[in-house]
């Protein structure tokens, strides 16, 4: 599994260095790049979501992605709660930009192509249940932590999302059995195929505008990347093997996504609300080239833990 996981990550790295390739040669600009995100994130994500619904019902999928969802929950919490005991609140400190990094991952840009390498589309199917509470989440605390404001709007604005929509359409398909005629599918099937590539090269622009020199010189952004890649996952993955999960797709599936690099979402908060978004984008850039080495590492080690526990 681990061999997979590398295998996947390297291939990923090479889609984006020629997102970062496309950058400096101006064949993608900054503006396109925006519209491709935007594009990945509201209709092929969402589409890649829905087909993996596409299947028979069965009762143990079912059970499989209630179970995902109620573990998805207590890892949220308990990855939250372990941001505010590694990264304490210091002035001169971005400590709401290091504690959402270390929080919230690239779970569809990222963990959509790692689980579907591992699992198929049950990992995928799976991981939609992750996805779902990770935009509940991340539109209530992860707003109220980089704006500083309570704006509960935003959870309402949640539900008529691409992604929930496609999740609350696919759930609908999966239990009732409806599936769709073969020739739509086979359309959709085009757009779910382009996720990976599109994604890592979107990303791959993105990386392209940080300022490397700097952000090697910065320790910080190194400790927040070693919290979100390594301490944080390989903590989460004791209780889990202590639960008796860790070693099925379900345990799988929500520790791979949860050890997905930091969120891109923390740059475009930053943004938003006037925070340091060059700071964010370090912390997304040098997460996502560590990713290469520190996923793998993280499956092997879990995958030792489940033959001692």
């Amino acid at each position: 599994m681990a061999s997979t996981i590398l295998n996947q990550t390297l291939i990923m790295l090479i889609l984006i260095g020629i997102g970062v390739i496309c950058a400096k040669t101006k064949l993608i600009s900054e503006a396109s790049n925006k519209d491709l995100s935007k594009f990945v994130l509201q209709v092929v994500n969402p589409v890649v979501i829905f087909m993996s619904y596409q299947k028979p019902y069965k009762a143990e999928l079912a059970k499989n992605l209630l179970l995902t969802f109620v573990i998805s929950v207590a890892a949220m919490a308990g990855l939250i709660i372990l941001s505010y005991v590694f990264v304490r609140r210091k002035d001169k400190r971005e400590f709401e930009i290091e504690r959402f990094s270390s929080v919230y991952s690239n779970c569809g840009f990222m963990g959509i192509p790692l689980v579907s390498a591992l699992f198929g589309d049950e990992g995928v199917f799976y991981l939609t249940a992750f996805i779902t509470v990770f935009n509940l989440i991340v539109w209530t605390h992860g707003v109220i932590l980089i704006s500083g404001e309570k704006d509960f709007k935003q959870v309402v604005k949640v539900f008529y999302s691409p992604t929930i929509i496609s999740i609350i359409l696919g759930l609908i398909t999966f239990f009732f059995e409806i599936r769709i005629p073969d020739t739509a599918a086979s359309a959709l099937g085009f757009i779910k195929d382009v996720n990976t590539p599109m994604a890592m090269i979107v990303s791959g622009v993105t990386m392209a505008g940080t300022n490397v020199p700097k952000l090697l010189k910065n320790y910080r952004v190194y400790y927040v990347c070693f919290l979100k890649l390594l301490v944080m996952p390989l903590i989460l993955a004791v209780p889990l093997a202590l639960v008796g999960v860790l070693d099925s797709k379900v345990g799988m599936t929500v520790l791979v996504a949860a050890s997905a690099p930091p969120a891109a979402m923390c740059t475009l908060l930053s943004i938003r609300y006037g925070k340091n978004s060059i700071y964010a984008s370090e912390i997304f850039t040098a997460g996502t080239i560590l990713s290469v080495g520190t996923l793998p590492l993280v499956v092997k080690t879990t995958e030792y833990l489940t033959k001692i526990i």
